[in-house]
Formats: C-alpha cells, sequence, structure tokens
C-alpha cells in the first residue's frame, strides 16, 4: 500500500477511478497498484507525480512497512 499516495489522492479529491484514467488503466488495475499487488510502471508514476509537483516521488511512493517503521 502506498498510504502517503492515498492521502494526497484524498486532498485533491482523486478517486481510483479518476486516477485510473489519468494513467490508462482499468480500476481494478490502479487498486492493484495502490494495494502492491502489481507495481507501478515509471511512465505511471511519473504521470502521477505530474499530478502532486509539491511532493517528491519516494514520499508519495512509500510503502506502508516504510511508513510504519517511519512512524513507529
Amino acid at each position: 500500500m502506498y498510504p502517503n499516495l492515498e492521502q494526497e489522492m484524498k486532498k485533491k479529491r482523486l478517486t481510483n477511478k479518476m486516477m485510473a484514467a489519468i494513467i490508462g488503466v482499468n480500476e481494478k488495475t490502479m487498486y492493484n497498484k495502490l494495494h502492491g499487488e502489481t507495481d507501478f510502471t515509471l511512465p505511471e508514476a511519473l504521470t502521477i507525480w505530474e499530478l502532486f509537483p509539491e511532493y517528491n516521488l519516494p514520499y508519495l511512493f512509500e510503502h506502508e512497512a516504510a511508513h510504519l517503521e517511519a512512524t513507529a
């Protein structure tokens, strides 16, 4: 899971369906990517980053395990 990305999506009111359309995948694939079942490709990550230029890629794509360790 990508808690930072999901949090920033919520702040900008971007749904999974909207994000899926932006990166060119279906909604189920977007769900799988956000939940770590499949990986984002570099072009997908860069497209997403364009929506959140105020953040760096490592922040947006930090995995849940790393996020939990950092907050512990």
